[in-house]
């Protein structure tokens, strides 16, 4: 089963639904592709607060995924992993043909043992990495490339693909999973398959300390404050508001 549903023991387990994620490996298995971060907390070069709300957060390390699968290689999947970085699992390949390990986005179906290949000759089979002028209409894929020379862009988040609808000579119309048409160069590489944890959406957390181990800190509504802290402060009862932003800003919709 994809979901745990707790038993409410305490106030916080009452709307819990979490990931059933005990398939995954928590340890990850390629070392030299993980880098130390360092949480920023919203603030840029000076310290000064560019975005708001970001804070604290429990420490992650950073996978380095390969986004760049363009050149002719076969691999095998050795363990699909969590990412803290990410809402979609990752898997970590041995290459054969270069002798390396390199991580890529899992997609759905994709088992420990499945080999994997990128390049011209690659097969038709999920998570191989193929141009989009050698894969057929209809087909499902993900990790798209808005140019031949480019890396991996488009649709990337758990539980998502894109369609592709037709070909030219020189572009590709493919149908995103937001249901909009986009353009792509014919010789973009994608890759084949949905991607995993696609009931990602499902889970809720259950209570606000929850979002704190995410990085995330509470947002505080304009009209609850004070006028000196925000256009929409002050005033006698509840209001609406005047539509403006924190620095005074129309934000009228």
């Amino acid at each position: 089963m994809a979901l745990l549903f707790s038993k409410p023991t305490t106030p916080s387990q009452r709307f819990l639904i979490k990931l059933n994620r005990k398939q995954l490996t928590k340890t990850p298995k390629i070392k030299q592709k993980i880098i130390g971060t360092k949480t920023k907390s919203g603030r840029n070069h000076s310290g000064k607060i560019t975005n708001r709300h970001r804070g604290n957060g429990h420490k992650t390390n950073y996978r380095k995924i390969n986004f760049n699968r363009n050149s002719i290689s076969t691999g095998i999947v050795l363990g699909i992993e969590y990412d803290p970085n990410r809402n979609s699992n990752i898997a970590s390949v041995y290459n054969f043909t270069n002798n390396n390990f390199f991580y890529i986005l899992a997609p759905k179906k994709l088992k420990i043992g499945n080999i994997i290949e990128s390049g011209l000759d690659a097969e038709l089979c999920t998570g191989n990495s193929l141009p989009i002028y050698k894969i057929p209409e209809g087909s499902f894929i993900h990790c798209i490339a808005q140019d031949h020379y480019k890396i991996s862009q488009i649709t990337r988040a758990a539980g998502c693909s894109s369609l592709i609808k037709e070909k030219s000579t020189t572009h590709a119309k493919i149908r995103l999973s937001s249901k909009k048409e986009k353009l792509i160069d014919i010789e973009s590489y994608a890759t084949l398959g949905s991607l995993s944890n696609e009931s990602y959406f499902l889970t809720r957390l259950g209570k606000a300390g929850q979002s704190r181990w995410l990085n995330k800190r509470p947002k505080v509504r304009g009209v609850a404050m004070n006028p000196v802290d925000h256009p929409h402060g002050g005033g006698e009862g509840k209001k609406s508001g005047k539509r403006f932003t924190p620095w005074g800003k129309p934000n009228k919709k």
